[in-house]
């Protein structure tokens, strides 16, 4: 039986840790993003998060439910990064486009957490405002809650595999990453033209472009797909609404 959510309030303690802090749940997890800035994944553990809070590991339980419960909060921190300041226009793709931009943005600024966090289901209230907000726009727009579902579930996990797709490589160290992108040039501009004619073809716009995250036009393209959607559904109810025998208005 899953444990009674403890209120905020009730979990602080009271008595400041030996480096004079009074723990709370943003506290910990601000500290735990640090650590796993600097560590990766693998190298936040309660014995040493405690450590970096001047408490003992023990004190975190009162907070979460075990270090996956933490590794939650922080994937709700993100997202609660990502909506404040939003608010939507009531244009549906030009609030979609910026929610997604701004998902994508909040967990590359973190690629070590994006990598422990992009991949899990938080349940927790700034990931349900987000959701909602996306339905929102989508039903509000007009279509149906079928397909409503079905364009939230490719927008949302597109944002999210590009985010870890994108974090992955910027989680990896700055010599690595730069001869993955100066392969572009050194490999592929090099390539004959008479065994892989469209590489050589395209060799400067590849190595101009990949380096950069394809998420931004891969968020227009299903933007402007569902648009067209929402467009030919609109156009089909109006053409079953006419009358037999009347011709359409030019």
């Amino acid at each position: 039986m899953p444990k009674d959510v403890v209120a905020e309030e009730a979990r602080r303690r009271r008595r400041p840790t030996r480096q004079g802090t009074v723990l709370s749940e943003r506290l910990i997890v601000e500290t735990a993003l640090r650590m796993v800035r600097e560590h990766g994944g693998a190298g936040l553990t309660a014995r040493r998060l405690g450590a970096a809070l001047g408490a003992d590991p023990s004190t975190l339980y009162r907070y979460f439910d075990g270090m996956d419960g933490l590794t939650l909060a922080i994937g709700e921190e993100l997202i609660g990064r990502a909506l404040a300041g939003w608010v939507p226009t009531g244009r549906w793709r030009e609030d979609l486009r910026s929610l997604g931009l701004r998902i994508h943005g909040a967990y590359l600024a973190h690629p070590q957490a994006a990598l422990l966090t992009a991949s899990r289901v938080t349940g927790r209230p700034r990931e349900i405002a987000a959701d909602e907000a996306i339905l929102g726009s989508l039903r509000g727009a007009g279509f149906g809650d079928e397909d409503a579902v079905r364009i939230y579930h490719a927008y949302i996990d597109q944002c999210l595999a590009f985010a870890a797709l994108d974090a992955g490589s910027l989680a990896l160290t700055e010599q690595a990453r730069e001869s993955d992108e100066e392969r572009w040039e050194s490999t592929y501009a090099r390539l004959p033209a008479g065994t892989y004619p469209n590489i050589a073809a395209t060799a400067g716009l590849l190595a101009a472009r990949m380096p950069q995250s394809a998420y931004p036009v891969a968020l227009d393209m299903l933007l402007e797909s569902a648009e067209r959607e929402l467009a030919g559904a609109r156009g089909g109810a109006g053409a079953r609404r006419r009358p037999t025998g009347r011709p359409a208005a030019p």
